[in-house]
């Protein structure tokens, strides 16, 4: 029986020790229990899914400003992660930015780097300074793999720990449904997991220098949320439900533009 608990003990340390990685930047350890490849598929899925029950804006200016903070900053990441030994991260990843038009103030990105931005965000970001915030905030996400964290938490509270295929095939609208909010997709954000206010934070640092290395000046990040908070009155936009107090926030950002601005090169200089 000891030998049988010895065995156990040794394979969960393997296994553990196999999915544990660090988070680029921060450098927080992490533990995702999923396989990133599946995810990616089934973010395929959902993204196509969701665009096909969408109005997609395709011309004009806030489409440009998407697209453009969008390749700016997937393009500086992706040659971030190449040279410092973080490729297997964004393996396979294609990228993909659409702006929907919906009154939802919300973005999100999936695996893979499947963008969504919502008309609603577009007034208080302002100008593509102001997207390439949320932009640099959403691909944070992605990059920090903390929708794997809260869908393989997700998969252990609400299915019993069951495999993602599994699930998958004998639950297909729940596991769609608990997909969707491990990512943030739609309006739908309710509070799933208790520390989903750690990741907005890493995302945010993360965001942060990941604008900063496409060239867009970090000094824009608090102004964002400096207008997001002044939209709150007695209700606010549903996004500041789920993420840090807009004054904190932009305190943290503060502390952390140091460190941003070690790698901002303005555009074109």
């Amino acid at each position: 029986m000891s030998k049988i608990k010895i065995t156990l003990t040794a394979l969960l340390s393997v296994f553990l020790l196999e999915t544990c990685t660090r988070v680029p930047i921060t450098g927080r350890r992490q533990t995702n229990l999923l396989p990133e490849t599946e995810l990616m598929a089934m973010a395929l899925t959902n993204y196509n899914q969701v665009l096909s029950e969408s109005k997609i804006i395709s011309t004009g200016a806030n489409a440009t400003s998407v697209k453009n903070a969008g390749e700016r900053i997937s393009s500086a990441v992706t040659k971030y992660m190449n040279s410092h030994g973080y490729s297997k991260r964004i393996a396979n990843y294609q990228w993909q930015f659409n702006l929907i038009d919906d009154p939802t103030v919300n973005a999100w990105c999936m695996p893979g780097g499947k963008v969504a931005f919502y008309t609603g965000i577009l007034p208080i970001c302002a100008d593509e300074n102001g997207v390439a915030v949320v932009m640099g905030h959403e691909i944070a996400h992605a990059i920090a793999r903390h929708g794997n964290e809260r869908m393989s938490q997700g998969l252990l509270l609400e299915m019993g720990g069951v495999a993602l295929d599994v699930a998958t095939m004998t639950k297909p609208d729940q596991t769609r449904q608990l997909f969707q909010l491990a990512y943030g997709v739609g309006a739908n954000l309710g509070v799933m997991l208790p520390f989903s206010r750690k990741h907005e934070s890493e995302a945010d640092r993360m965001g942060l220098i990941f604008m900063a290395m496409a060239g867009y000046d970090p000094h824009e990040a608090p102004k964002f949320w400096e207008r997001m908070s002044a939209l709150g009155g007695s209700r606010p936009p549903q996004i500041l439900s789920t993420h840090p107090d807009p004054e904190k926030r932009v305190e943290a950002m503060n502390k952390n533009m140091a460190e941003a601005m070690k790698y901002y090169k303005p555009a074109g200089s």
